[in-house]
């Protein structure tokens, strides 16, 4: 395999970033570059003139927080590929009528379809709140918590949050197929789909550089990504998902929490996905 130095993997980085955003198609620009205030409905009316009710935490967001009234225009989405532009038709106490000023747009998904397993269940402070939000901005298609030895559980209610924070995150950066959160996942079912993928990257200390082991992965567009608890995997756990089929990745010198390390490795495996779709120029 080809060594990089670090300069050249710098270099490397910097062309896939552009590429990555430079290059995208026309359905990725109509998700990401909307000027509409735009809110969640999980049913959205299918044609022009059409009206449903918006009520509930988007109808306070719409009316309490952003202080929008009648004739106000905006978008709903569905988190399923589904947009519809149109305004508010009238409001009361319990919600909002918004009608429908053109037909439902149906975007299809990016082809691009990267799973993370990341052991965040004892993160404290917000930690993994900022971890998922991250993870839904950059295009994960899922999330999973990772139970391991160090890392057992997660509470429901804590799961509930998540949700929450993935729908805001979704919003807030236009995302128009919402990232799933996955129910927790122990590290034995994990190697069940480890077996499966064409593509699992395991980030650990000392591996070979992540942007050295992706240059055998050309046009590999989607595989789990796999991050370690606080204290890292044991022994036995690293072992037995090395023999399962994972490649374990680098990350750099430092030692990272593990929101910093799923970010890192999720962004570029993001960026790596795109350059590889895109046909050069």
């Amino acid at each position: 395999m080809q060594t990089l130095t670090p300069l050249r993997a710098f270099s490397l980085l910097r062309s896939l970033s552009f590429r990555a955003f430079s290059s995208s198609s026309n359905d990725y620009a109509d998700q990401s570059r909307g000027g509409l205030p735009r809110f969640y409905s999980e049913v959205l009316p299918p044609h022009k003139g059409n009206v449903v009710r918006v009520h509930g935490d988007e109808f306070w967001h719409m009316t309490k927080v952003l202080r929008l009234s009648t004739n106000d225009r905006v978008e709903l989405f569905n988190g399923k590929g589904g947009l519809i532009e149109g305004c508010i038709q009238s409001i009361d106490r319990t919600g909002l009528d918004f009608v429908a000023l053109n037909d439902l747009k149906l975007i299809p998904p990016q082809s691009t379809q990267w799973h993370v397993f990341a052991g965040f269940g004892t993160l404290k402070g917000g930690r993994a709140d900022w971890l998922v939000e991250k993870c839904t901005e950059l295009g994960a298609s899922t999330v999973s918590p990772l139970l391991t030895e160090r890392s057992p559980s997660i509470s429901e209610s804590r799961m509930d949050r998540l949700q929450r924070v993935i729908l805001a995150a979704s919003k807030q950066c236009q995302r128009l197929h919402g990232m799933i959160l996955k129910p927790p996942t122990k590290v034995n079912y994990l190697l069940h789909l480890v077996g499966e993928s064409k593509v699992s990257l395991l980030a650990a200390a000392k591996a070979t550089p992540v942007v050295c082991a992706m240059t055998s992965l050309t046009n590999e567009a989607s595989g789990l990504i796999i991050i370690g608890p606080e204290g890292d995997f044991t022994e036995k756990e690293m072992n037995m998902m090395i023999k399962a089929g994972v490649t374990a990745v680098g990350l750099g010198s430092h030692r990272l929490r593990v929101e910093t390390a799923t970010i890192a490795l999720l962004a570029t495996v993001m960026l790596w996905s795109d350059s590889q779709q895109t046909p050069a120029s």
